[in-house]
């Protein structure tokens, strides 16, 4: 399927692509968060959805459940990728950095996905100069830069925004959040200043990051600020 970030891309978050029918009148994609799943390579090998899915087996080192030691986390990346319903993954920068990483990236590539780069700091919102640093070097590893941070003040959202918009300039695609109550904001806003990518869960029981909206609410916030129409 194919998924291009040339615009915003709404992703419900979502660790069952069995939700994708509740997603599908809101959501441009289905991110699927294979590490919080069972057996994610048997549910892409069933999935009959019509979203897209960008895939994510992200690491307990970056705030995510998958254990598996390196090599082997990085395969299951590769293998979802050749499923002709994932036109995305989600590689963390730390990985990429790496050699491991460097060809689990060109492998997905070649079986037709596009490669977000993320990066996600559970404490703090950096300085503006590590945050646009951070953002070039995961758009440059990556076809996408995602930045997630935690915001402790509004000075922190606006720095945010700022580097999004300061990346965006340089040509740089990257998908950009704060997470927690004082970055929620972001989520909607992020977008304006160029920000490619949204997640939300179709359930807000079933966040799977702190500070999301819902995924009809984040639309419409979107589509309000943007002044484009609600799909």
């Amino acid at each position: 399927m194919d998924l291009t970030f040339d615009s915003f891309v709404l992703a419900a978050s979502t660790a069952d692509v069995a939700d994708e029918p509740a997603a599908r009148d809101v959501a441009d994609a289905v991110e699927f968060r294979m590490d919080l799943a069972a057996d994610p390579l048997d549910a892409l090998d069933e999935y009959e959805g019509s979203l897209p899915i960008l895939a994510t087996n992200r690491a307990s080192w970056e705030g995510g459940e998958a254990d598996a030691p390196e090599p082997d986390r990085l395969d299951d990346i590769v293998a979802a990728a050749e499923f002709d319903a994932v036109a995305a993954v989600d590689i963390e920068l730390a990985s990429l950095r790496d050699e491991l990483g460097s060809d689990a990236a060109t492998s997905a590539r070649a079986a037709g996905a596009t490669v977000v780069a993320s990066v996600h700091d559970f404490e703090r919102t950096p300085a503006r100069s590590e945050l646009t640093g951070l953002l070039h070097e995961a758009a440059t590893l990556g076809d996408v830069g995602k930045l997630a941070v935690t915001a402790q003040s509004n000075a922190d959202a606006l720095r945010l925004l700022d580097a999004t918009r300061t990346a965006t300039e340089w040509g740089d695609s990257v998908a950009t959040m704060a997470m927690g109550e004082a970055g929620r904001h972001t989520r909607a806003v992020a977008p304006v200043y160029g920000s490619k990518i949204g997640y939300a869960p179709v359930d807000p029981a079933n966040a799977t990051a702190p500070g999301q909206y819902d995924a009809q609410t984040l639309r419409s916030l979107v589509s309000s600020l943007s002044g484009k129409p609600d799909v």
